[in-house]
């Protein structure tokens, strides 16, 4: 079982990383004006629940967790690291992140045009969740 939830976890913290990425990408589109068409297929006007796919680290995480073996247990500092960077990230993805991009994708769909301040607002959003789950993932890896 755990082999399984391993390796879950590890799918899903790259496809996190991956939609994290292909939202980024689509900010800096509008940011740097490209056309309005490109910039509306790159941001539709609906809800991301793409990004939601973050959800299933603290699963798949608790899952490899509670068997408890000496290796992996809740009491290991780099658990708790993990823990923690995934309250914080799923906190701001989803207090600040996803309103911002929805909040753009609605103007620009309705409007034709986003102010790129705007656009780059929802960057340094983004990148505020790649550093949390970035710090989760080296303490992941060092596991110290």
């Amino acid at each position: 079982m755990y082999d399984i939830a391993f390796v879950i976890h590890i799918v899903a913290a790259l496809a996190t990383f991956i939609v994290l990425i292909s939202m980024r990408s689509a900010a800096l589109l509008v940011a740097n004006g490209a056309d309005v068409e490109r910039q509306k297929r790159r941001l539709p006007n609906r809800r991301n629940m793409a990004a939601r796919v973050v959800h299933i680290l603290p699963l798949t995480g608790f899952m490899m967790v509670f068997p408890s073996t000496k290796d992996v247990s809740i009491g290991k500092l780099w658990v708790l690291v993990g823990i923690v960077c995934y309250l914080a990230a799923v906190g701001h993805l989803e207090a600040r992140t996803l309103p911002a991009e929805r909040e753009l994708a609605k103007a620009l769909h309705e409007n034709g045009n986003v102010a790129p301040a705007e656009a780059k607002r929802l960057v340094r959003s983004l990148d505020v969740v790649f550093l949390i789950l970035t710090i989760a993932l080296v303490a992941m890896i060092i596991q110290f």
